[in-house]
């Protein structure tokens, strides 16, 4: 086994471990292409959408939010072409016991990489999972494959209730759900997945400036992630692998371990493709109308960020593993506005209830400043640094007898903040405990 294949094993191991990520339906054998988030993956996931939300949302004028229903009509699909071959993967499965695999991921379409039996012929296989609607079910529709087309048909409703100035974008973090055929690699490639999308509406003449405006965008996200220069690049996809909306697409690729570079953000110049889609489809304009000039359909910029892949990336890049006194210590490296706990409070020995008084009364000050704070009292002091380590803490604030000041009156009214990724520890007034952690 590779260091990298090993290093990948070893952060999903953690991730079950100290509450991450879980296999979906486990006690039932799980289900394949399916994960829970534990307590502390949600935590994880859910500053990665706070901090995406603030930089390309609140802290700019031209974003507007959205949250579009997760089930559409089904005439939403038919003109975007999901419902058709664009939408669809080659698949093969073998005649003996039926294993089912991505033709375009196979080197050799001559046997089974599993019971080496012969393949069938290769059909294509629609990604999208069909439902029914209504009492009778008679009414079919689907889980939306992406969160964009809730953008492109809500298009004419921001227009004309938020009167936005072109360029304008619009934003929405949402769940979104493909019937993978062979779904794998931890959180990179599943059925059900998060997406953080934006759809950027420009004049055609602005679109190359506009596009290297938020290509740059981009990568400042990659950098306030903690992610590495040296382990994200930019693929420019090539023409004869475009999409059919797009006239440029960009993917930003990380290095996962055992994978190499690959998907982690796709940006794309849609143009026209999908307003005018539905605009013919459904009969309803959906032009933009300048202070000057006749309407027009506006051209599409589309960056899109899979959260589950971000989220892997991010605990990749964390993940590290040093010597402190002389043993070997995981933990994770986690800027701090993205750790699970910004910090965790002990008293230095549960059992004297003097010290779990004063510790309470720390921990709710931080708790009621900061708000994912830990409360920590289970083993000894050395177990829980190495246990908040593990989870990525970036503080640890232990109550001891000198914040009572019971040894040295000069210390009453301090605690032991200990930092993460040196080991160091200090001494801190109570009172100044709240500005030092922000």
């Amino acid at each position: 086994m590779s260091e990298k294949d090993n290093k990948m094993e070893k952060i999903v191991s953690l991730c079950k471990r100290r509450g991450f990520v879980f296999q979906g339906s486990e006690i039932y054998g799980g289900l394949k292409g399916t994960w829970d988030l534990g307590p502390l993956g949600v935590a994880l996931n859910n500053n990665i959408k706070r901090e995406w939300w603030n930089m390309f949302v609140e802290q700019r004028e031209d974003m507007y939010g959205l949250d579009a229903a997760i089930l559409m009509n089904e005439k939403v699909w038919e003109a975007s072409g999901h419902t058709g071959a664009g939408f669809s993967d080659p698949v093969v499965e073998c005649k003996k016991e039926g294993h089912r695999f991505r033709a375009d991921h196979l080197e050799n379409l001559d046997s089974c990489p599993t019971c080496g039996s012969i393949f069938g012929e290769v059909k294509n296989f629609n990604l999208m999972f069909e439902t029914q609607v209504g009492p009778e079910g008679d009414v079919k529709s689907y889980l939306r494959p992406e969160t964009a087309q809730g953008i492109f048909v809500n298009f004419k409703n921001i227009v004309d209730s938020m009167s936005p100035k072109l360029p304008f974008g619009i934003a929405q973090i949402g769940k979104a759900f493909r019937n993978e055929i062979a779904p794998r690699e931890f959180l990179f490639r599943v059925r059900e997945f998060e997406q953080m999308e934006i759809e950027y509406f420009v004049s055609e003449a602005e679109w190359k400036e506009e596009f290297e405006k938020l290509r740059l965008e981009i990568q400042k996200w990659h950098a306030h992630l903690g992610l590495s220069e040296e382990n994200i690049r930019e693929y420019e996809v090539p023409e004869n692998d475009l999409a059919h909306y797009s006239k440029r697409t960009i993917d930003f690729e990380y290095n996962y371990p055992g994978k190499g570079f690959d998907e982690l953000a796709g940006f794309a110049y849609r143009t026209d493709h999908d307003l005018k889609s539905h605009e013919e489809a459904s009969g309803v304009k959906m032009r933009y109308t300048p202070a000057e000039g006749a309407p027009f359909i506006p051209h599409v910029l589309e960056p899109s960020f899979g959260l589950g892949r971000v989220m892997t990336a991010v605990l990749v890049e964390a993940y590290t593993e040093d010597e402190m006194n002389g043993e070997v210590r995981s933990y994770l490296k986690l800027p701090a506005h993205l750790a699970p706990y910004r910090v965790a409070v002990s008293p230095l020995l549960k059992n004297k209830p003097q010290l779990v008084e004063k510790a309470r009364e720390v921990f709710g000050m931080l708790k009621k400043e900061f708000g994912n704070v830990a409360w920590d009292d289970n083993g000894n002091v050395g177990k829980r640094y190495r246990r908040q380590d593990e989870i990525g803490t970036p503080y640890c604030v232990v109550i001891d007898f000198d914040t009572l000041g019971e040894e040295q009156a000069e210390l009453k009214d301090t605690v032991t903040v200990r930092h993460r990724d040196t080991g160091e520890q200090e001494r801190i007034a109570i009172a100044e405990l709240k500005e030092y952690i922000k």
